[in-house]
């Protein structure tokens, strides 16, 4: 049974989703809003979580909060009808951590403590939108056993967790983590009128790279 506290109730690729079907929730209107609006905070992730920071800097986190789209089409090949709403709530679980340990690091008066507050407060608006639009009963149910498993791993108390489960990275690279398995998750509330976009795909981000109207990466 999924362990929930009371701050936290929550907890790719194209042939994953044609062998592994997955029971896609759409994403409640009212969280297309927060949703934006957290957006427009990390298109600026580049300035505060790279330029404020030493080159090559890098910080401490569980081996399960460097959460790429890889792991998000690994996870729907893995699991059989994995449903989309197992999958926000593990998104939101990682990037709780995530955004904690980035603020935890810097010093009261560094330049991006602000920043990255600001977006934790965003992040938190949006949660709050998600526990609210869908009843409480989902989140007693159990998870997956592999889903489960990441749980189990990201609630650990640090202390316990061995040393071979931490991994480095840079606080710019979480962020892009972090914002491309957003738009993955709840592509409905990011939907181009171009051509339809593939936002779990990691070639989608490579090219957007070139492209100043998509969110930095």
């Amino acid at each position: 049974m999924v362990q929930l506290s009371t701050s936290v109730y929550l907890l790719g690729g194209l042939l994953g989703l044609l062998l592994s079907p997955v029971r896609m929730a759409p994403t409640p209107a009212s969280m297309c809003t927060p949703l934006k609006t957290l957006n427009d905070s990390l298109s600026h992730r580049r300035r505060y979580m790279k330029h404020n920071f030493p080159i090559a800097y890098t910080i401490k986190v569980h081996q399960e909060e460097v959460f790429k789209l890889s792991n998000i089409n690994r996870m729907r090949l893995q699991v059989e009808g994995l449903d989309e709403l197992v999958l926000q709530r593990l998104w939101f679980q990682v990037n709780q951590g995530v955004l904690k340990k980035i603020i935890q690091v810097m010093p009261e008066r560094h330049p991006s403590r602000p920043y990255a507050t600001e977006l934790e407060r965003r992040f938190r608006d949006v949660e709050g939108v998600f526990v609210q639009s869908h009843p409480a009963e989902l989140f007693q149910q159990e998870l997956p056993e592999t889903i489960q498993e990441i749980w189990d791993n990201l609630t650990e108390e640090s202390d316990r967790v061995p040393e071979s489960s931490w991994r480095l990275a840079s606080p710019k690279s979480l962020l892009d983590n972090f914002c491309h398995t957003m738009h993955c998750l709840f592509s409905e509330c990011f939907a181009s009128t171009e051509a339809q976009q593939d936002y779990c795909a990691v070639s989608h981000w490579r090219k957007g790279r070139k492209k100043p109207s998509h969110p930095e990466s």
